[in-house]
């Protein structure tokens, strides 16, 4: 399975995640531009971009069933590397779990937030509930992260979505009960993007429940790997 941060994420973010999943999951976490040990790469800001600089580097590894996760920006680059790969490659993955994101049809209805001033660009940043105060609070990291996490939402925010036909494969989404961000309406919406069975799951939690939830969310997306291995056993 391979794992897509969100805006201003990066591996850390599934560092625990192979030992809660079944042995017979490899765990893969995509590394983007701009952070951990490719920090002296400029981040991108376009969707598009993300894709074609990820994709080669996927392909090697996907001679194997594989699947996707990705939360909120993460959701989106799973996404479209999935449409990439049916369209490009005729393959896709077996099974595409998105989180904490509305469907790519729905347009956002909330102007920009990249381009804020400082100011409000760190209220915006408070806002969400994903960065830690002590990071928000110092000065120095913030001159660090800043470019990075406002190239991020700079994808998010700028992101087209070309209508497509559904993917083959399932979809499971999952949402967080006290998300301000994303609706369940929003990620239900979801169901429109596959032709195979749809599944949604809201958990306890803000836009970032796949830390405060990460156990009922690793008990459900094991859950969903250990069918997917059964019908693949059933189908050799």
């Amino acid at each position: 399975m391979f794992c897509f941060p969100y805006a201003g994420g990066g591996t850390w973010i599934f560092r625990n995640w192979a030992k809660a999943l079944p042995t017979f999951v490899g765990v893969y976490l995509v590394q983007l531009p701009g952070r951990e040990n490719l920090l002296r790469e400029p981040p991108l800001t376009r969707l598009s971009q993300i894709v074609d600089a990820v994709v080669p580097e996927l392909l090697p590894y996907l001679d194997k069933p594989f699947a996707f996760f990705g939360h909120s920006m993460g959701a989106l680059i799973g996404f479209e590397i999935a449409s990439l790969l049916r369209r490009r490659y005729r393959t896709q993955p077996a099974h595409l779990f998105v989180s904490g994101c509305r469907a790519p049809q729905i347009a956002p209805t909330k102007p920009p937030t990249y381009n804020l001033p400082d100011g409000r660009f760190l209220e915006e940043l408070r806002r969400l509930n994903g960065t830690p105060e002590e990071v928000l609070g110092n000065p120095e990291i913030m001159q660090l992260m800043e470019p990075l996490l406002r190239a991020d939402f700079e994808v998010a925010e700028t992101y087209t979505y070309t209508r497509t036909a559904p993917l083959d494969c399932p979809i499971t989404a999952f949402g967080g009960l006290r998300d301000e961000e994303v609706n369940r309406t929003e990620v239900k919406a979801w169901c429109e993007q596959t032709s195979a069975a749809f599944s949604l799951q809201m958990f306890p939690g803000d836009h970032f429940f796949l830390h405060t939830s990460q156990t009922l969310l690793l008990q459900t997306i094991a859950h969903q790997l250990q069918r997917l291995e059964a019908k693949l056993i059933e189908g050799r």
